[in-house]
This record gives structure tokens, sequence and C-alpha cells, in this order.
């Protein structure tokens, strides 16, 4: 079966953002381009995780001697995004795995989203899909856009419960239980 791939080679706007209130929110990587919108879900520590490794890529690249791919040191004013997502949210698939990687002839920022492996595949062996995923998403950025991307993304998940100074733990509106170091339970 053949792979659908859901490209963005310069999108119009990329973003991470949320659907729901903080505890019980949906995370969501989405792509435009024109008036194609593509979403997948994905969670909070995954798109943590891509912010940051976007941005080592970046700062990695502009310590090369004269920066020739003009990588921004910090996020250019012009490309932040504070916007909702583009509804309605409808994700394509659960994002199970993320490659990231730097093209040099672009100068872009690879990112690479396949699907949570379904573990009903298994019973159903087919020799002809040999664990091909069946959907993927490819998104290539430009070092502004993805600069941007990043910085968005910490703050989208930096944005949900307050942590507990204490033991470290997301706390609740309506109330928290701190697991102290020490304490017994």
């Amino acid at each position: 079966m053949p792979t659908i791939v859901h490209g963005f080679d310069w999108p119009d706007r990329v973003v991470v953002g949320t659907v729901g209130l903080p505890g019980a929110r949906t995370f969501y990587l989405q792509a435009r381009d024109g008036r194609r919108v593509v979403s997948v879900a994905l969670e909070k520590e995954q798109s943590a995780v891509l912010a940051h490794k976007i941005d080592e890529i970046l700062d990695e690249v502009r310590r090369v001697e004269g920066n020739p791919a003009s990588v921004p040191e910090t996020t250019p004013e012009e490309l932040v995004d504070h916007a909702p997502l583009d509804q309605p949210v409808e994700a394509e698939f659960r994002v199970g795995a993320l490659s990231l990687g730097w093209d040099p002839s672009t100068a872009q920022v690879v990112v690479e989203a396949y699907p949570l492996a379904d573990p009903d595949d298994d019973l159903d062996p087919d020799p002809d899909d040999a664990g091909e995923p069946v959907e993927m998403m490819t998104l290539r950025l430009p070092v502004g856009t993805a600069r941007a991307f990043a910085a968005r993304t910490l703050e989208v998940v930096g944005a949900g419960r307050p942590l507990c100074p204490l033991c470290g733990a997301p706390m609740d509106p309506e109330g928290h239980v701190c697991a102290v170091p020490g304490d017994s339970w």
C-alpha cells in the first residue's frame, strides 16, 4: 500500500496548538499551504522535544563559520504567530515518531511525522506493507520560520497547569496531593 504523504515544502503556516483546557489539552501539529490544512495529534512531550531539537539544529548551523544559512539567533518578530489553530481541527493521525534533519541545499529544517503504530496490524500482516506507514507528514521549514515555530511551541507547552514548587508535578485547580521527597504516603 502506498504511503500518503502530507508534504509542505514552503508552508504558509506551521504551528503547534491545543484544544481543551489545561490538564485535558490535546496537542496538534498543524500546517497550512493556501487553503490546504493538515493537522496531526501529538503528545505534549513530543511537542517540547521537537521545539528544543529544532533550536539545537538551528544553533549548530548558526555556529558554522559565516552563518551561510543566515540562521537568526532569536525569533524574528515578523514571524511570531499567536493565532489559534485553523478550524476545524481534525487529526489525520496521532504521531508515534518524529524525525528531524537539516537540508543544506535549501537551508531548511526538515520534520517528518509518522503515525503511532497500530497494534492490530500485527494480527493481519500484509507482506507488501512491510511496516511502512500508511500516512506521514513532511514539513520543510526555512530557518526563520523554524525558529518562530520552536518559540511558539515552547510557549504553548508552558501554558499548561502550573507546576508544584515542591514536587514538580502539575497542580490541578481542584487541588494537589504533593509527594514531597522523604515523605511517605
